[in-house]
């Protein structure tokens, strides 16, 4: 919703720029959108190897807890 009033206002102050954002903006998203999907599997991808990783730890710790 604060997007939307600060789109407004831009569009009072400056519409060329306002018009120039809102065409922009679609584009900018689907060329960043690969770089989503990719830190979305690196982040996956470490995620599993720290679990690998503390796996023992953990097996070794959780009779002991109360």
């Amino acid at each position: 919703m604060f997007t939307f009033l600060l789109w407004c206002v831009l569009f009072v102050l400056c519409w060329p720029l306002a018009i120039l954002a809102l065409i922009a903006y679609p584009i900018i998203w689907l060329l960043l959108l690969p770089f989503r999907i990719v830190g979305i599997a690196v982040h996956g991808a470490l995620e599993v190897i720290y679990l690998a990783i503390t796996l023992p730890f953990r097996l070794l710790a959780a009779p002991f807890r109360i």
